[in-house]
Parts: structure tokens; sequence; C-alpha cells
């Protein structure tokens, strides 16, 4: 083991600590990586903005990041504090995660989130033994990449896929190639997805784990690197199987369980995605504020009023919706994967109109990687598609709501009960991630129970007009919406029908996913202590909230007197404080 991966190992030595320890503990941690990564925009520093977008130039790594992040032991985040890792839950392992994303999606995916995408499957269905090779595989500073079946609309990264063939005397044989793989060239273990039974259907494939370094001479073959054109300086290139012999003990879970298991780790790797991208758009917004703001002595101009504080108001509703998704993984294990699909289904979109929002304020300067003041635009907008952000992740997210509509308008909508308040509420204990408990069908529809929930306490508040007033005024205009929806919905073909392919059936998803989102900007807001004056106070709520009605096209009300200048008065405050345009505000590095 080298210096480096010791220092990683005994980092991650202590186990997670009481529940009530865990928040506290990430938040340390993060703001330990902040401090540690420093200020994004000073000229010399090897972490900054300047050197990833240098390294982003040269198609590379950045090699003292990536060195210091293996000598604060970064891949504990990704291993379950039972196994001698940081992972407690998913919100806060997305927390400890945002530092590195803030910078540069890239280096998050290069370095690290990708082992957490592999090693997902072996947490979900693994055996012990295979549990602690890969915990101490990552807590060696090695790495693991995922070698991804082959779904619909599949873009590079997920086109192609391996075939599993029964073996004379038992295991299997692998064969296939895929050319687009991440970490392919220096990854320590393969999860391998691969087809282990020709005919379509739930029990197709299986999961391997498999050491590179043990494949038989002419057994696999690596393809040279792919240049692509986002997360250029992540290692994309592939590999090829031809016969390699796969041991029954490398077996994931059971023959055929590769389906099951894809769905339940992928809701986390959604809701994970959905959190921490949103912390480089974050960056983005820094550079536009200080775009408007720059040389002016005045106030910002009034042409910027509308895009900042929308696109401020959007990175709020973002936030609440992954963090509602990742707590849910948690507490409500069970039912939480057509939430998780809901939120990856809204957040890119969001996140891409943010983009094009921000680019009118920057101008020119959003794509001048020279500048680490304003250059962050260029690159996070090629890197939002290869991060799994494009149309195949949206197809895959139809995939699991559109099946489940007839069912939550017949059983779930209108009938089932809030979910715990926990779920909304800053500091709440909850419990740990396991993924061993997360579900794939049925459950019901905890966040249309919360979104009729908070309609009907905001109920009297229309009466009192002003902000309050017009937050009442979208909550039930948001319910109305779901009524009608649930009207459509119960006229849907059944279960595996082709008739669900249809695309005036697959737009549903949009108008459901935009309700899971108001669901979500509603509860976190009620579930505010006050501690927080501004998240307490209705304005952002309404402002994002006004935003998703006039993408769902729901009646939206007049914007209140004062509402857009509150908010735009909390952007410029945390812009000249250091602070992240986040739920938590977090203190960003100078």
């Amino acid at each position: 083991m080298t210096g480096t991966a010791q220092t990683a190992a005994a980092a991650a030595s202590a186990p997670g600590g009481p529940p009530g320890r865990w928040e506290a503990d990430a938040r340390a941690r993060a703001a330990r990586l902040e401090a540690l990564l420093g200020d994004p925009y000073e000229p010399a520093n090897p972490h900054g903005l300047r050197a990833l977008f240098d390294a982003d130039g040269r198609r590379t790594p950045p090699p003292d990041t990536e060195a210091l992040l293996d000598e604060v032991g970064w891949a504990a985040e990704f291993v379950p504090a039972a196994y001698g890792g940081r992972l407690t839950r998913a919100d806060l392992l997305a927390r400890a995660l945002r530092p590195v994303f803030r910078r540069d999606v890239a280096l998050g995916f290069g370095h690290g989130i990708t082992s957490m995408f592999a090693a997902g499957a072996v947490w979900a269905a693994g055996d012990e033994r295979l549990r602690h090779e890969v915990a101490a595989l990552l807590l060696g500073g090695g790495r693991a990449t995922i070698l991804h079946h082959e779904l619909a609309h599949a873009n590079a990264i997920l086109r192609d896929e391996f075939t599993a063939r029964p073996a004379p005397g038992g295991g299997h044989r692998l064969y296939g190639r895929k050319d687009v793989v991440i970490n392919a060239s220096r990854a320590d273990a393969h999860v391998v997805y691969a087809r282990t039974d020709a005919a379509r259907g739930p029990r197709s494939h299986s999961v391997f784990l498999l050491d590179p370094a043990r494949a038989a001479p002419g057994t696999m073959r690596h393809l040279p690197r792919v240049e692509t054109s986002g997360m250029r300086g992540a290692l994309f290139s592939g590999l090829e199987f031809e016969g390699r012999a796969v041991p029954g003990d490398t077996l994931v879970g059971g023959l055929g369980d590769g389906v099951a298991l894809a769905l339940r780790t992928f809701q986390v790797n959604r809701s994970v995605i959905c959190g921490v991208v949103t912390a480089a758009a974050d960056t983005v917004l820094h550079s536009a504020v200080r775009a408007a703001t720059t040389g002016r002595a005045g106030p910002v101009a009034r042409r910027w009023h509308k895009p900042l504080t929308g696109v401020f108001a959007d990175l709020l509703a973002c936030d609440a919706m992954a963090t509602v998704a990742l707590r849910a993984l948690g507490l409500l294990p069970g039912r939480a994967h057509v939430c998780a699909a809901a939120v990856k289904y809204v957040v890119p979109d969001l996140l891409r109109e943010d983009l094009e929002e921000l680019a009118a304020v920057l101008g020119g300067r959003g794509y001048d990687l020279d500048s680490p003041e304003y250059g962050a635009l260029d690159k996070l907008v090629r890197d939002l598609p290869v991060a799994g952000l494009g149309h195949a992740g949206t197809a895959s997210c139809q995939a699991v709501i559109v099946p489940q509509l007839r069912t939550l308008a017949e059983t779930a909508w209108f009938a089932e009960e809030e979910p715990p308040p926990e779920l909304f509420r800053p500091g709440a204990e909850l419990p740990a991630l396991d993924f061993r408990t997360l579900g794939i069908a049925g459950g019901g529809d905890f966040m249309a129970a919360s979104l009729a929930g908070s309609a009907a306490r905001l109920a009297a508040g229309r009466a009192v007009g002003g902000q309050i007033g017009a937050l009442a005024e979208l909550a039930e205009a948001f319910v109305a919406e779901l009524r009608a929806l649930r009207e459509t919905c119960r006229t849907l073909p059944p279960y595996g029908s082709r008739g669900l392919a249809d695309p005036a059936v697959c737009v549903l998803s949009d108008r459901y996913s935009l309700l899971v989102g108001a669901a979500a900007v509603l509860g976190v807001w009620e579930g505010q202590d006050g501690t927080d004056p501004f998240l307490a106070d209705p304005a952002w709520a309404v402002l994002a909230l006004s935003r998703l009605g006039a993408r769902l096209g729901v009646p939206v009300p007049d914007l209140p007197d004062g509402c857009v200048r509150q908010v735009l008065d909390e952007l410029i405050r945390r812009y000249r404080s250091g602070l992240g345009c986040d739920l938590d505000a977090t203190v960003l590095a100078q």
C-alpha cells in the first residue's frame, strides 16, 4: 500500500459515530475540504479554477487536486460506516461531495463518484466477502468503475454491452466491447452488468465484480482513449472481453438480478448527481452576480433582476428536490424510487435553462476559460450532458415514472397519508442509507400526499394576500393540476402495454415530475424552524413555484410587491459574504 493510500485508509478508519453526530461530522468534513481546496479564483491556487480549466484544456485529470483528494481519503465517503468508511446518509454524502463538484464536475466523476456508482451494487446485494473487498479497495486508494448494460436512447457511455455465457465446469466467460467507459484504464475493479439471458425481460442481466489484474492474457483488451466534448479531464476509454473467465464467486447477488440491482442503485445515483451538480451551477451564478455588480457603484441593473433572482430561486428549488429525494432514500427506502426519478427528470432541465439565462448576463466572458472568474459557464455547459443529465437520463427516468402513473392515480393520489415531517425538517436525525432496503416498485406516492397537505394548510392564507396569499394560490394551482393528472392517468393502458411508449403518454412524466418539484419546495419551506430568516420567509418559495408553474402551464399569480427585491438582496448578500446559493448557505473558500 502506498503512503497516500495509507493516509486515506487511516483517515477513513473511524466509524460514522452515533446518528446525532452524522450531520455535524459531514458539515465539518465539507468545510475542511472547502478550505483545503482554497480560493477557486486565486490564479496561483493549484486547486483553483484556472488550474482546473488548464487541465481540462490538456484533457488530463488535475494531478495536484487528485493527490489532495487521496490524502484526505475522499473515497471513504463512498464506503458505508459499517465497513470503515464515512457513508451514513445519502444527503450527507452529497454535502461532502459538493466542494469538489462546485469546482469541477469532471474531477468529481473521474476521481470519485464513479466508484460509488460501481460499488452500489455490492452494497445492495454483495455478500460479506465482496463488501469487505470493495471497502478495502476504496479505503486503500483504489478505484472501481461501472460497465453499464445498454439502455434505450443510450448515449456513448450507455451504448453496447457485454454477454456472459456459461462456461464448462462452472462460472461464465465474458464477451463484448464498450468503447466509452470512465476510468477503464486505471480502475482496480470492474463492476460489470452483463447479459446472461438472451430473452428480454427483468432477469436478462447479472452483475459481476472483476479484478482486471486477474484476467488471463488475451481475454481482456484495453481500447484507445476516447475524446469527449465534455468532462474532458476525465479519462474515457474502452474495454473488450474475449472469453474472459468469470468465476462463480464474482457474482453480485443472484443470477439474473442485474436489472433489479440497476433500478435499486440508480435511484441513489440519480439523487446524488442532482445534489452535486446544483453546486456546480452555483459557481456560474456567482460569476453572473460578479459580472452584474463589478464596476457599478449603484444597484444591479434592472434588466438582470429577473435572470439572477430566477436562477437563484431555481437553485434553491433544485436543492430542495435533491435533498428530499436523498433523505427519502434513508427514511422511506422502499418508496423513494419514483421520487428519485422525478427529481432527476426535473433538475437537469432547470439547470440547462438556468445556464441559458446566465449566459445572457455573462455574455462572451462566460466562455473564456482563461478567466476563472467567469469561464465556469462554458465548462459546465459541456460537462452536464456527459454527467448523465442528457437525453438518455431523461428516457431512463420516464421508464420508471410512466408505468407507475395509472396505479398511483387509482390508489395513491388524495388517498395516502403525508410522509413524516423529518423528511423536510433541517437537522432532523434520519436512518442511515442501506442499499439492501431500497425498493423498485409500489410504495405509493408520499410527495403527492405532501403537496395536498401543504395546500390544505395554506388555504386560509389566500385571504391574507401578499406573499402568503400568493403561496397559497400557487399551492392550490398545483393541487388542481394533480387532480387533472389523476383523471388523465386513470385512462392509461395497463402496465406492459405498448401504449405506454406513446409520446403523448411520456409527456405526462413532465407534468408529474414538476408536481413533485413543487411538493419539495413547499415541504422544505414548511419545514423551516426560523433559524434562517430568508428561507423561513415565503419570497423564495413564491418565486420558485411561480417558475415551476409557468413551465407546467398552471395559473400563476403576479409576484407580490417586494418579492424579487427580497430575493435579489439575499443573493447579493450571499455573494458578498462568500456564501453558497444552496439551502445551507454554505461558507465558501475565499
